[in-house]
């Protein structure tokens, strides 16, 4: 049978509850309704988010330069300018400063964590 797409995305991080209200109060995102005991699941769309414990054996300080270089997690926000500027507001490292691409508004910011993320606007 073949793979069909992605279909669900998990963060590890070092502290569950640090990381998850770092997404529900900086990013907006809302908690899904059910998550499991080791993880946090918010309600996105199309494809469902979380961020989740270590998985036994995962060593996120040993990560170099940062957790998760070399994969590329873009997701999307309403108004990516707005954001932005809230985020840095706040102190949030801002990785690459906005640009407008053929992605609408793009920029990437450093999570808690180290991840990596970039924001986008066009649908």
């Amino acid at each position: 049978m073949p793979v069909t797409g992605p279909d669900f995305l998990a963060l590890q991080v070092r502290d569950l509850d640090a990381a998850a209200d770092f997404y529900e109060k900086r990013l907006g995102l809302r908690r899904a309704p059910v998550s499991p005991p080791h993880a946090v699941v918010f309600a996105t769309t199309p494809i469902a988010f979380a961020v989740r414990e270590p998985q036994p054996g995962v060593d996120l300080d040993a990560a170099t330069p940062h957790p998760g270089t070399g994969v590329a997690l873009w997701l999307h926000a309403d108004d990516a300018q707005s954001l932005h500027d809230n985020l840095a507001a706040t102190g949030v490292p801002i990785v690459a400063a906005p640009i407008d691409g053929p992605f609408g508004r793009t920029f990437t910011f450093r999570d808690p964590d180290g991840y990596a993320i970039t924001i986008h606007d066009k649908a």
